[in-house]
């Protein structure tokens, strides 16, 4: 079987004369180039048509144009020489060129594979961390509606242990009462403790005087028996002085408060009153303990929140304060001898 250059060298011997193949091929190229030949006949002259050829050169469309110059009846041998040898070096241009071409196709072939296997391995990490997001949200979309199902079944629950506690209390009427009552109870307790801590300092002080009246000569007996009672602001001179500072007196009897009030003022003192909420507003308590500069509670003549805001007020704002349980003149004036600085 003839290969291509067989072939070329057959059709072109075949050409040397006139006959059924050269007829053909005739035919066929002046039907190929039509226009181009149309174009080439306005050439009336062998200049004209050297440029018409010397233009299709320079454009680089020169197939056409070659087969119309070569049957054109101006091209004479100098002519046909011109446009044989810049054929011939359009073939030498066009093979260079296409080796070039073959050169950077096979480069770009090279580089095509480099990046088609680089975009391979992209493509493969893609699928490989895509498996692992999915992986991932499926987990995280587990979790969640375990955790939903989990805070469902915990509002259920707390909605049932609502309803428990409401029928609960509604089956106890007393609930409220039984609950403020427990609270009264404590705050007894405590004050009871703190009523058997001071009955025990008083009884320290009651056996320390029995000790010293025990060292006392029997001659002074009698003379002690019948020393007459005084007066309780009389008993003893007032040795301290309060230096112009407030004494509130909060609760205590009524008939007392201008004893009260002597002996504050005989030591120094300006004398302040509040009756601890028995018929003072306990919404003013806060006020006269805020101007006070010294505080004595009478705890058996006082109400029991009066009590605890009196306890708290100075204890939060650090007020002296001495609680008696006394409400006799004597008892004011040792707890003025307690709380006051003696010059």
């Amino acid at each position: 079987m003839a290969d291509d250059y067989e072939v070329h060298v057959g059709a072109v011997s075949e050409c040397l004369q006139r006959n059924r193949l050269s007829e053909l091929l005739q035919k066929d190229l002046e039907s190929r180039y039509a226009s181009t030949v149309q174009a080439f006949r306005a050439a009336k002259t062998t200049k004209d048509l050297a440029g018409l050829w010397a233009d299709a050169v320079r454009r680089g469309d020169v197939a056409g144009a070659f087969w119309a110059a070569l049957t054109h009846p101006r091209c004479d041998e100098v002519l046909q020489e011109v446009v044989l040898r810049d054929m011939h070096m359009l073939q030498h241009q066009a093979g260079a060129a296409i080796r070039v071409d073959i050169g950077k196709f096979n480069l770009l072939l090279r580089e095509h594979g480099v990046l088609a296997r680089e975009l391979g391995k992209a493509q493969q990490r893609c699928t490989q961390l895509l498996a692992e997001k999915s992986a991932e949200i499926e987990q995280l979309n587990s979790q969640l509606v375990q955790q939903r199902a989990a805070t469902i079944g915990k509002e259920t629950r707390i909605a049932f242990l609502l309803q428990d506690l409401q029928q609960l209390r509604a089956s106890l009427p007393d609930y409220e009462n039984t609950s403020r009552l427990r609270k009264q109870l404590e705050q007894l307790a405590h004050r009871q403790a703190e009523l058997e801590t001071q009955n025990a300092q008083l009884r320290q002080q009651l056996g320390q005087a029995q000790r010293a009246l025990s060292l006392r000569g029997p001659e002074d007996a009698p003379a002690l028996a019948s020393e007459p009672q005084q007066d309780p602001i009389k008993e003893a001179p007032i040795t301290l002085h309060l230096g112009k500072k407030t004494v509130l007196c909060v609760g205590g009897r009524n008939g007392n408060l201008a004893h009260y009030r002597e002996v504050i003022e005989r030591a120094g003192g300006q004398f302040a009153h509040h009756d601890g909420g028995l018929e003072n507003h306990q919404g003013a308590l806060d006020a006269v303990l805020g101007a006070a500069d010294l505080v004595i509670c009478q705890t058996g003549c006082i109400s029991h929140s009066a009590y605890w805001r009196v306890k708290d007020f100075c204890k939060r704002h650090g007020k002296q304060c001495v609680f008696v349980e006394n409400p006799s003149t004597s008892s004011l004036s040792r707890s003025l001898q307690q709380i006051a600085q003696v010059p």
